[in-house]
């Protein structure tokens, strides 16, 4: 299992336009083939910063992911509402086991 954490912080401006645009990112990501999880979380205490955890079947279906037209018209949409460059760090995940 491949395993994504995406951490983002995004200006306090645009943080429903973010949302909304994550939510659609995710509701085609979820339809992948190879995809297990596509989580966008927010940060109670600071609201700005967000974590997308990205779980898929393989390595290269993950990949594929960054391939799709609906990842790459969210990083476009959302790459000048960072207040910082966003940092992807790959796992692999251990547990639960793939079935």
């Amino acid at each position: 299992m491949q395993v994504t954490i995406v951490h983002v912080e995004v200006k306090s401006e645009y943080i429903d336009d973010f949302i909304e645009a994550s939510r659609l990112n995710h509701e085609a990501s979820i339809r992948e083939q190879g995809n297990f999880r596509f989580d966008v979380l927010q940060l109670k205490d600071n609201p700005c910063k967000f974590v997308l955890y990205e779980s898929y079947k393989t390595k290269e279906d993950a990949t594929k992911h960054k391939e799709t037209s609906h990842y790459l018209k969210w990083r476009e949409t959302v790459a000048d509402w960072m207040a910082v460059p966003r940092q992807g760090v790959a796992y692999t995940g251990l547990f639960p086991h793939d079935s």
